[in-house]
C-alpha cells in the first residue's frame, strides 16, 4: 500500500501527516524524498515549528519490506545513507518538529520518532524495532539515538529480541514525554511545538532549544 505525506497549515504549525490506504504507513523511498522536502520548506516558510503524525492504527511500521527485498547492496547501502541524512535534517532542524504517536510505532518508524525533538503519545501506542527477527538492523540512526534515550541495556533487548514498549513503558523510561488521550495528542504536540519555537526565535543565538 502506498504511503502518502500530507503537509497542512495549523496555525503557525506544518502538519505532516503519514497517510495510507491501509491504515499502516510505510517509510519507501518516495515518502524519505516527501519528508525531505518538507522540513526544507519548514526552514523557509514562517512555521514557528512541525507536527508529523499518521494515522489512528500507526504513526509508520517502518520501511516496504518488499522495497527493500528488491534492492542490491549498493541500493540498501544508499537507501541507508539517505535516511540517514533526512533523519538528521528533522533532528537538527532550528525549529521544533514533534511526534504525535497513535498506535504502532515501529522500525524506521520509531526512527522518525527518536529523530523528532519530543513525542506525545496516545495510551494504545506501542514501540518496536522488530527487525531483528527479519534479520535487520536499522540504518537510520535509532541505534545511537534509542541508546541515548533510554539507556543501552533497554534498547539492546528492544534490538534483539524486537520487545514491544507500550505507552506507560515508554513514558517512564523518557522514550515520549506525555501521554495523553488521543483525541489530544495533535493539539498538545502543536502547542509544544509552537511555544519552543517562539522562545527559540527570541534567544540570543537563533535555533532551536532542543539541540
Amino acid at each position: 500500500m502506498s504511503t502518502r505525506v500530507v503537509s497542512a497549515p495549523r496555525g503557525r504549525i506544518l502538519l505532516l501527516t503519514l497517510e495510507s490506504d491501509d491504515g499502516l504507513p510505510r517509510l519507501e523511498r518516495r515518502v524519505l524524498a516527501d519528508l525531505a522536502s518538507q522540513i526544507e520548506r519548514l526552514a523557509a516558510a514562517e512555521f514557528d515549528g512541525c507536527v508529523i503524525t499518521g494515522g489512528e492504527a500507526a504513526f509508520a511500521v517502518g520501511a516496504e519490506i518488499s522495497e527493500l527485498a528488491r534492492l542490491t547492496a549498493a541500493e540498501a547501502y544508499e537507501f541507508s545513507r539517505v535516511g540517514q541524512s533526512i533523519f538528521r535534517r528533522v533532528e537538527q532542524s532550528p525549529k521544533p518538529v514533534i511526534a504525535a504517536i497513535r498506535g504502532y510505532c515501529m522500525g524506521g518508524g520509531l526512527d522518525l520518532a527518536l529523530a523528532c525533538q519530543a513525542r506525545v503519545a496516545s495510551p494504545d501506542a506501542a514501540f518496536a524495532h522488530p527487525g531483528g527477527s527479519l534479520g535487520i538492523l536499522t540504518g537510520w540512526g535509532g541505534t545511537q539515538r534509542l541508546t541515548r534515550l533510554i539507556g543501552r541495556g533497554r534498547a539492546m533487548e528492544m534490538f534483539t529480541t524486537g520487545r514491544k514498549l507500550d505507552a506507560s513503558e515508554a513514558l517512564e523510561c523518557g522514550l515520549i514525554s506525555k501521554i495523553l488521550p488521543a483525541s489530544e495528542i495533535l493539539s498538545a504536540a502543536a502547542e509544544l511545538s509552537g511555544r519552543t519555537g517562539r522562545i527559540s526565535r527570541r534567544a540570543p543565538a537563533r535555533g532551536s532549544l532542543w539541540l
